[in-house]
């Protein structure tokens, strides 16, 4: 009698491909009309065999570890409610962070849920797809964990409650909304180029690692639980990225100009919307961990080139001349974004407030060669006016930048001229339009057809698109309440709410 001999085991990557490879071939319809995307954008994508998935995890294994996290983060939120802990912070004023994070990052973190979405519908390749739908699954549960995380606050402070409202109208929320709209408005190469690498990969540190750190020197725990639960996701994002990068280099020689030129496109998008966070860092926080003049030497001046050193075997080269723009605003940045803010904070749906006098003793030391030549003198003018009651806000809308949306409101310093605003113009069908710096302006001038038609907050509001010519009008339809959830901190409901919690 014969037996049968045993069928050997599958070893562990051929089981992944067949659990995760469960694509078809087109019959009845021309592939290029089940995937119209894949050629809009000139790449050439020769063997989507070749794609990788360094994790290779699969759907069962992706719940229960998700579901594990989440079982562990929301233990530790209801913990952080039943015990008060908002008062544990160190002062409200570093709820402005918080404010400023649900605002501005929040939102796009469910706007890639669609991009992610869009992209896996768009590849050919069973595994780009399976990633991209991994991904767009993690963004909307950091979108709803954020959400939660940050919603005990609006028990005791305003300014979160229209968090979604804010991101789509106020100003300064058309930086991160242009960012994530220009992204997702790519094809879905370039879609992952910006958001799995520039973003993920090249970028996320300087935002998640700092926040997380500012929470947990300013006793918000919840917030650095909800940083922690993401960062095995953020993990996989960053392969995700370098991943995408590297398979889009080595399947056609054709494929490295047009990345080159996306890789700079969205560092240097990505660089100008962070802006807001060297605020968060420099200003917004009591208690400052670390500067962001030191954030950029760890994560742009080391790690940033070391990576694009690492990609010259394909061809790519460090952007230089953005790298040292950079590089050269590092000491000026935070200052010139938190003089902007404080200007123009009567339409913000934040408080901002000038640093007292250890705050300004801390960046003369993080900073000894820009604060107290350049910032110290103008901030203490505007502590003198405040005390004669006479607090400064602009009168005026400032001009924006066509492409970041950021206002022109920075000074030439990597050309030696800190005293003067870098401001660029380009014509495009006999109109004139304003860029802020010569990386916006190649953005602009490579797709003038694309940014034409840019939101512009000021110019809406100038053709009463915003509620009204007026402030007040303006800050209706914003759904911000003047006096309450904006202007300066001293005074405001959010510092006596503070002060009414700390004397319970």
């Amino acid at each position: 009698m014969s037996v049968e001999p045993r069928k050997k085991r599958l070893n562990k990557k051929d089981a992944y491909k067949y659990m995760t490879r469960l694509g078809w071939d087109p019959t009845y319809q021309k592939e290029e009309d089940v995937f119209p995307f894949l050629e809009m954008e000139g790449l050439k994508i020769h063997d989507w065999e070749a794609w990788e998935d360094p994790f290779r995890m699969t759907m069962d294994s992706y719940w229960k570890l998700q579901a594990e996290k989440d079982k562990k983060l929301y233990s530790i939120i209801d913990a952080f409610a039943q015990n008060n802990a908002q008062k544990n912070i160190s002062d409200a004023r570093y709820v402005n962070a918080l404010k400023l994070f649900l605002t501005a990052v929040t939102p796009i973190e469910y706007k890639v849920v669609q991009g992610f979405s869009h992209a896996a519908r768009a590849f050919r390749g069973e595994g780009a797809s399976i990633a991209c739908q991994m991904q767009a699954i993690d963004e909307l549960r950091h979108f709803q964990t954020q959400v939660h995380t940050m919603s005990h606050y609006n028990k005791y402070f305003d300014g979160f409650s229209e968090h979604t409202t804010l991101h789509d109208r106020v100003w300064y929320l058309s930086v991160p909304k242009s960012f994530g709209d220009d992204a997702s408005t790519a094809g879905p190469f370039e879609f992952l180029t910006a958001i799995s690498f520039s973003f993920e990969f090249v970028l996320t540190n300087l935002l998640f690692v700092p926040f997380m750190s500012g929470a947990a020197y300013n006793g918000d725990m919840a917030t650095v639980t909800f940083g922690f639960s993401a960062q095995s996701d953020e993990s996989r994002h960053m392969t995700l990225g370098l991943s995408a990068i590297k398979f889009m280099l080595e399947q056609d020689a054709g494929n490295v100009p047009i990345v080159q030129k996306w890789m700079d496109k969205w560092l240097w998008r990505g660089y100008k919307l962070l802006g807001l966070v060297s605020t968060m860092m420099d200003y917004m926080l009591p208690n400052s961990p670390t500067s962001w003049s030191e954030a950029v030497e760890l994560y742009i001046e080391q790690n940033c080139i070391a990576l694009y050193k690492d990609l010259e075997k394909y061809g790519i080269k460090a952007p230089t001349d953005l790298i040292n723009t950079i590089v050269a605003e590092k000491g000026h940045l935070s200052h010139q974004f938190w003089n902007l803010l404080y200007n123009h904070t009567s339409a913000m749906a934040l408080h901002i407030w000038m640093p007292d006098e250890q705050k300004m003793n801390w960046l003369s030391e993080k900073y000894p060669d820009t604060f107290d030549k350049y910032y110290r003198p103008m901030f203490e003018r505007y502590i003198a006016l405040q005390e004669k009651g006479e607090r400064y806000y602009a009168e005026t809308l400032p001009l924006i930048c066509q492409t970041c949306q950021i206002p022109l409101a920075f000074t030439d310093i990597e050309g030696g001229n800190p005293h003067v605003y870098t401001h660029k113009t380009s014509e495009y069908n006999g109109e004139i339009f304003h860029t802020c710096s010569d990386g916006c302006k190649e953005i602009f001038d490579a797709q003038p057809e694309k940014y034409v038609q840019s939101w512009l907050p000021p110019h809406q509001i100038f053709q009463g698109n915003c509620g009204g010519a007026t402030i007040p009008e303006v800050l209706k339809w914003y759904k911000i309440e003047h006096g309450v959830e904006n202007m300066d901190y001293i005074g405001s409901p959010d510092e006596a709410m503070w002060n009414k919690l700390k004397n319970k």
